[in-house]
């Protein structure tokens, strides 16, 4: 393990002055040069993929291409960088159970930066924008403070990191039955609330990146449902729960850096949710739960009417009414409980 210094484990702060672009390193802000950089998303998930030249469609209405998303890296930071890829594509290529023994703090890291190049890619774009977005991010004062956190959290990248007592964010790792998996790869993610899902065969992650574990927490049970292969449809609606959930958390956590000395080896962080008399989640809303359901369920041809068939407790796949986890072998419709 090489030598850290006070100064390596003390937490880099972009924000003071908005240090963003191709010239600093996103982890540490040291200059780098034109070709210092690394791809938001790995060369191998492009090359097993095919992705390169997808396109990527902006909140401006503009569009990139896989390859074409590349983020600063320093010298320093760039072996790190590329031992999380070997580590995570040697999983990725074993399945889903590969996945979860990573744990949650390296799953975080592997798509906290995918997320944040997406997040930042749009953040500089409303700078010159194609079309002005309808909500831009940069004018969003409490999403850009659960940003600052997440980019904490993301310093794992950087350096040794360690959360006392917490972990950095909820993360889940879904089997998909392949009978009726016609997609072999896609991503979606809520800049708003900072989650991010990404599918890769088999195998789906869903990660809410900045609640510390809250969400996770709340849906222990539905995951622990969800521990079997699933169709397709019913992962949507596990990650339906996921985003809803993290649109209803209401709290925002503080992080406090521990003060580093030397002989240390690890960036510690401790974190606190204030006002512990409020309630962590705004309520549950079945309309607007449906509403993001129905979204999500759309290439089923599911319509929000059907799962507002009983808007007392909105149409699920992953259950049956009486609460009792449901198998979906082959999709043939709405399911007439």
């Amino acid at each position: 393990m090489p030598d850290y210094t006070p100064a390596d484990l003390t937490p880099y702060d972009p924000f003071e002055g908005m240090r963003f672009g191709p010239t600093t390193c996103f982890l540490s802000g040291q200059p780098v040069g034109p070709a210092d950089t690394v791809p938001v998303f790995a060369d191998w998930l492009q090359a097993h993929y095919d992705l390169a030249d997808r396109p990527i469609q902006l909140l401006d209405q503009s569009t990139a291409a896989f390859r074409d998303l590349r983020l600063p890296a320093s010298s320093a930071v760039r072996p790190r960088l590329a031992e999380l890829e070997k580590t995570v594509a040697a999983a990725a290529a074993a399945g889903p159970e590969a996945l979860r023994a990573l744990g949650d703090d390296t799953l975080f890291l592997w798509l906290g930066k995918m997320f944040y190049g997406i997040f930042i890619t749009e953040l500089l774009t409303e700078f010159a924008p194609l079309i002005r977005p309808r909500y831009p991010l940069a004018e969003n004062a409490a999403l850009l403070r659960k940003f600052q956190i997440f980019f904490q959290l993301l310093q794992g990248l950087r350096v040794p990191t360690e959360y006392a007592d917490f972990v950095p964010g909820s993360v889940f790792v879904l089997e998909v039955d392949p009978a009726e998996d016609t997609v072999p790869f896609e991503y979606d993610d809520d800049l708003n609330t900072l989650v991010f899902s990404i599918k890769m065969g088999r195998s789906v992650l869903v990660a809410c990146l900045a609640d510390i574990g809250l969400i996770g927490q709340a849906m222990r049970q539905v995951y622990a449902d969800a521990q079997r292969p699933l169709h397709p449809v019913q992962v949507a609606e596990f990650k339906a729960r996921v985003y809803y959930a993290a649109h209803l958390l209401h709290m925002v956590p503080d992080l406090y850096p521990r003060h580093p000395r030397p002989g240390d080896t690890h960036l510690v962080f401790d974190a606190l949710i204030d006002d512990v008399g409020v309630a962590i989640f705004n309520p549950w809303e079945n309309a607007a739960y449906a509403q993001a359901l129905a979204e999500l369920w759309y290439r089923w041809d599911i319509t929000l009417a059907d799962v507002n068939r009983d808007p007392t407790q909105p149409l699920s796949l992953l259950y049956t009414p009486d609460g009792t986890p449901r198998t979906v072998v082959h999709w043939a419709g709405p399911v007439r409980d």
